[in-house]
């Protein structure tokens, strides 16, 4: 490979990489707030209340309200009580506490719950296309034959290893 050639994608790597270094703050920011996602971590309650039909039986209000994992805690002729709230039969009304995130947080969570129908898919696929330019072009900005070319396949090397382990044993 010419120097040029080598010169022209450091050129390029160094533009991507400073740009990417925004991105992946951001990235990385929500990816540690999804650690978290299963305890009540900068969650605050919200309890709303809802009008649903009334004399619900246990299993068809879990369905109505939409809840994973529902659970009847106590049930009598008149309340039904559930792990998030209570609902009155006779009347139909629901209460229902949940944990969530304050906006600016949900938005970073749901930034890496990003699906083909949510605008932030194109951010996600242009973050994962500019990651891989980054991995791939760290090999072309360095002479074959130079210390730090060797070196780096062998950071490279170990750096495949460690995440295959992971991923097999995780």
């Amino acid at each position: 490979m010419s120097v040029k050639t080598a010169s022209t994608f450091r050129k390029y790597h160094r533009m991507i990489g400073f740009f990417m270094a925004g991105v992946m703050m951001i990235y990385a920011s929500s990816g540690v707030l999804l650690i978290f996602r299963t305890t009540d971590f900068l969650k605050f309650e919200n309890t709303a209340q809802q009008q649903l039909e009334p004399g619900l039986a246990a299993g068809d209000l879990g369905k109505q309200l939409r809840i994973r994992d529902f659970k009847v805690l106590e049930e009598s002729l008149e309340v039904i009580v559930f792990e998030q709230g209570h609902y009155n039969k006779a009347d139909g009304t629901a209460s229902v506490t949940s944990k969530e995130y304050p906006t600016l947080v949900k938005k970073l969570v749901n930034l890496h719950k990003a699906t083909p129908n949510s605008p932030l898919f194109f951010m996600n696929v242009l973050f994962g296309l500019g990651l891989l330019f980054l991995a791939i072009s760290s090999f072309i900005m360095f002479v074959r034959q130079a210390p730090a070319f060797k070196s780096g396949l062998k950071f490279a090397a170990v750096g495949v290893v460690v995440a295959l382990v992971m991923v097999i044993f995780a």
